[in-house]
């Protein structure tokens, strides 16, 4: 089967490798523009493009995919299927009246339809997640579902952890579904959640939540995006916490130190990030900051 691959994020890059090792590697694949990324603001490729580049893989980087330049680069490709895959632009009706869309989405929809379904399924403490092969629609992940794939997420599963798994579900799923094309049905309303995209907000741990969730937080957005602390003049990044039994770490909201061990509250800090420095252990962060905390 003749494909066009629409991806951006490195999800999408692991999806694009799998595809490319099927019958069905991509004619074209197309990604967002190259953008100013980290302190330096270097203009940066997205992982696709890389990907794309390294498999040699014909790629484009269209302003806007929705326009007639790029419909008709589309087009000469003449694809029996489009596929996205974290693509992170609006796909308008013009371009979906002009092919089959599968999309591959990393939930079990229609829960966690959006932007960060991975990250939230983490840090609402859901107990499993999945892959599903659906047909884009003009909807925001509200078309019908091919094929779905179960994975648990277990107690330790950081954001790294579960997505490496749901790549290689995703992948298998997805060849399966060009492979042998399977009835789509429609989604079940009642269950709708949506997982809205990660902001500053979401990022820095609250005392309130408790414990349990600001651990969850702290895997879910490890290791591509970092949780953190606010510490007032600075931001304390946490790239791994334990949530301790009630009562027993100390105060809410409190950066304190207990024999050599980092404690916020009831949670404990193993490794942090403190701002603009490396990454350390909680006792190498404890040493460097003797008297202060």
């Amino acid at each position: 089967m003749k494909t066009v691959y629409l991806g951006t994020s490195p999800f999408a890059a692991s999806i694009l490798e799998h595809l490319a090792a099927s019958p069905h590697r991509p004619q074209l694949v197309i990604t967002r523009p190259d953008r100013p990324a980290g302190r330096g603001r270097k203009l940066t490729s997205p992982p696709v493009a890389d990907t794309a580049r390294a498999l040699g893989l014909d790629l484009s980087q269209p302003d806007d995919v929705n326009s007639p330049e790029a419909r008709e680069q589309i087009a000469t490709a003449a694809p029996d299927t489009l596929i996205v895959c974290a693509f992170g632009a609006l796909i308008r009706q013009e371009l979906l009246d002009e092919h089959e869309i599968l999309n591959v989405h990393p939930s079990l929809l229609p829960r966690w339809r959006g932007a960060a379904p991975i990250e939230r399924a983490i840090m609402a403490g859901d107990g499993q997640t999945g892959v599903c092969i659906m047909r884009l629609t003009a909807g925001l992940d509200s078309g019908p579902v091919g094929l779905r794939a179960i994975e648990p997420i277990h107690e330790a599963d950081s954001f790294g952890t579960l997505s490496t798994r749901l790549e290689q579900a995703g992948g298998a799923l997805l060849t399966r579904a060009l492979d042998y094309p399977s009835p789509y049905v429609e989604q079940d309303e009642d269950g709708v959640t949506y997982a809205e995209k990660i902001t500053a907000a979401n990022r820095t741990l609250d005392p309130a939540a408790g414990a349990t969730a600001m651990a969850r937080t702290v895997r879910a957005l490890h290791p591509h995006i970092g949780a953190r602390i606010d510490l007032g003049a600075t931001m304390l990044g946490v790239l791994e916490a334990t949530a301790l039994p009630a009562g027993t770490g100390g105060p809410e909201g409190v950066l304190r130190v207990d024999d050599a061990r980092l404690l916020y509250g009831d949670l404990e800090l193993l490794r942090v990030q403190p701002s603009g420095g490396k990454p350390m252990d909680a006792g190498a962060y404890v040493r460097g900051h003797a008297g202060v905390i």
